[in-house]
């Protein structure tokens, strides 16, 4: 039987990204299924290397600058013809490949593995998704706006990750890795991870804050302040604030913990695994990969409730929580010329510490209880076979049937 060719474009899948890692993954899964083959265009600003890499005959990339060209489509399309296009990032890098999108339909149809982080259901992207055969979105809430109007061609497939990669640890090997990782004056701390870009959406400004409260409210309950923030993230990202500066502002060098260099899946996992619970706040969180990753090791999590976090933080079963689920308690309705209006959503820093509180007075063995129900949670609700499956299926099932509804248009000589 001969593979089906899947042209993608995305981040470099060989990246530390969240898009790259997940389509590392997807990639990797869909071709043990024996039927795919895949030629990645790895995105990235600049590459060191631009020599293309063979992971395997079924695992190609081309590393590119950006996200590719109508012209770099075009001689892709002429000479490897695939038999799909697969696009997976924000719409706003893609402006150019749906301008051309008809001369792709000529050859293969278009899946997207999509997302949008918040409400009003933005019709601006209308256009994109008429041109898109199969709208596969990668979170519940983006799921729920795709098909109010295109309900025939949106399917909902979550981000999901290998269990091989990210999983508990036993208590021995955590208690050696603590020793190791976590300074001996912190060795006691309950310690709180955020692993994160340093960028305005994902407020660590007001992270520190609020973890300044936790540690006030902290100390007048117990006399001390023995809790750390864990923060694996550029200090100095251009995109964001002076942590180092914020820090000092806000009274927290002694309960900061910088992870500032670039390391592996297994350092990562052990991160998780040291830490009593994970924190995301962001004011816009498509996905939440981080909540998705801590959850997975069997760590709780205090994260707001927006965007995909909120199917991760909230068992959409039962309505129980997987940790402490804060509350929208503002939405501000934002935008641009590209993005005319989107809402983002807050909550206060004095909230935040009280959910910290109120998780740090859960106690170690309810914490370590909370944590099991969100692993558990997460190998029912975010499989990463089920995610395969779903994408082997919505792949062939698209190219199987896009001739037939698809509306070319031929011309003809009278």
């Amino acid at each position: 039987m001969s593979k089906k060719k899947i042209i993608v474009l995305s981040d470099h899948a060989l990246s530390t990204s969240g898009v790259g890692t997940q389509t590392r993954h997807l990639i990797n899964g869909l071709i043990q299924k024996g039927c795919w083959s895949f030629r990645q265009l790895g995105a990235a600003i600049k590459h060191s290397d631009y020599r293309t890499i063979v992971i395997n005959d079924d695992f190609i990339i081309k590393p590119i600058d950006g996200f590719g060209s109508p012209e770099l489509i075009r001689v892709l399309l002429a000479t490897e013809k695939p038999d799909a296009l697969l696009i997976f990032t924000d719409p706003r890098f893609f402006t150019w490949l749906y301008e051309i999108e008809d001369e792709i339909h000529q050859v293969c149809p278009i899946l997207w593995w999509h997302v949008w982080d918040n409400y009003p259901t933005p019709r601006f992207n209308d256009h994109f998704y008429e041109a898109t055969d199969a709208i596969n979105c990668h979170s519940y809430l983006t799921y729920s706006m795709c098909k109010e109007n295109f309900a025939d061609k949106t399917n909902f497939i979550p981000h999901a990750i290998p269990e091989n990669i990210y999983y508990p640890l036993s208590d021995d090997h955590i208690k050696v890795l603590k020793s190791k990782m976590i300074p001996q004056d912190k060795k006691d701390h309950f310690i709180v991870s955020w692993v994160n870009r340093n960028a305005r959406r994902k407020r660590p400004g007001d992270l520190l804050m609020s973890f300044r409260i936790f540690l006030e409210k902290l100390e007048k309950k117990t006399g001390h302040r023995k809790a750390s923030l864990l923060l694996h993230t550029d200090p100095l990202d251009k995109e964001g604030q002076n942590l180092y500066e914020v820090a000092e502002q806000q009274g927290l060098t002694q309960n900061i913990i910088f992870s500032t260099n670039r390391i592996s899946f297994e350092e990562m996992n052990n991160i998780y695994n040291i830490s009593d619970c994970y924190i995301n706040i962001s004011l816009a969180e498509g996905f939440g990969l981080g909540t998705l990753e801590a959850m997975q090791t069997g760590t709780p999590i205090v994260a707001l409730k927006t965007g995909g976090m909120t199917r991760q933080v909230v068992d959409h079963r039962d309505g129980s929580e997987n940790g402490i689920a804060l509350p929208v308690e503002f939405k501000a309705l934002v935008g641009s010329q590209h993005v005319p209006y989107i809402y983002e959503d807050y909550v206060k820093q004095e909230t935040v510490a009280k959910g910290l509180i109120k998780l740090y007075n859960m106690g170690e063995e309810k914490r370590k209880e909370l944590g099991k129900k969100a692993r558990e949670y997460v190998r029912s609700e975010f499989s990463y076979q089920k995610t395969v499956d779903l994408w082997h299926d919505s792949l062939t099932e698209t190219i199987n049937n896009w001739k037939s509804e698809y509306d070319n248009i031929s011309m003809e000589t009278l």
